[in-house]
């Protein structure tokens, strides 16, 4: 019998193929765009990983009794992802942005839905469903971050301090999609499972969306 995981690999294959055929993607790992593009890129990434703790208290907040164990671990996410939006503005800095006015832009349509989306799944659905979301952040960044920072950072010759949030990201989530894999395969509850596999189809959607928007 196939583990959680193995399931969400298998069948979130169609979505993952789709994201990484964003024209932008491909692009990137080539280092083939701008520096304009690259901030902009980090400017979507601060407007949703500001998100990203109080989504993780949400989600802990409404998981259900049967699911107390979880909470322990979203404890640990959230500690390591405390002030990681403000490694971006550095970014955005170090590549001579302006990094207060990336803090008060309003985002892309394509990034406040796919914000919009995390806090309606942890506040009218199922909360485990922001596993999803989870899921297709750290393994994409697993998979391309470090890649695309190096190629990029030749291609624009820009500082490497100008690739924290990226590089840091590339190899962290090494470590978390392993924590995670642990986890989701604790789930037995078979509507917690289907939440999963549903937003994680959704997050690549809406991920590539955001990608889409940067031109």
């Amino acid at each position: 019998m196939s583990s959680v995981y193995d399931r969400l690999i298998a069948e979130t294959e169609a979505s993952r193929t789709e994201f990484l055929s964003v024209p932008i993607l491909r692009k990137a790992l080539q280092g083939h765009v701008s520096r304009e593009q690259y901030m902009t890129f980090l400017g979507q990434a601060f407007q949703h990983v500001r998100h990203t703790v109080p989504l993780l208290m949400g989600c802990g907040y409404r998981l259900p009794d049967r699911l107390n164990w979880l909470r322990t671990a979203l404890g640990e996410y959230i500690e390591e992802e405390v002030g990681h939006e403000e490694w971006i503005l550095d970014d955005i800095h170090a590549c001579g942005g302006d990094a207060e006015a990336a803090r008060a832009a309003t985002p892309f349509a394509a990034t406040e839905l796919m914000v919009a989306y995390a806090y309606d799944t942890v506040q009218r659905r199922n909360p485990v469903g922001l596993f999803g979301m989870v899921f297709v952040l750290e393994s994409t960044s697993a998979a391309l971050a470090t890649t695309a920072a190096g190629a990029i950072q030749d291609s624009l010759n820009l500082p490497k301090d100008a690739f924290r949030y990226l590089t840091s990201h590339g190899s962290l989530d090494q470590e978390h999609i392993q924590f995670f894999q642990s986890l989701v395969n604790r789930f037995d509850d078979a509507d917690d499972v289907d939440a999963l596999l549903h937003c994680a189809k959704l997050f690549y959607r809406l991920y590539g969306d955001v990608f889409r928007s940067i031109v």
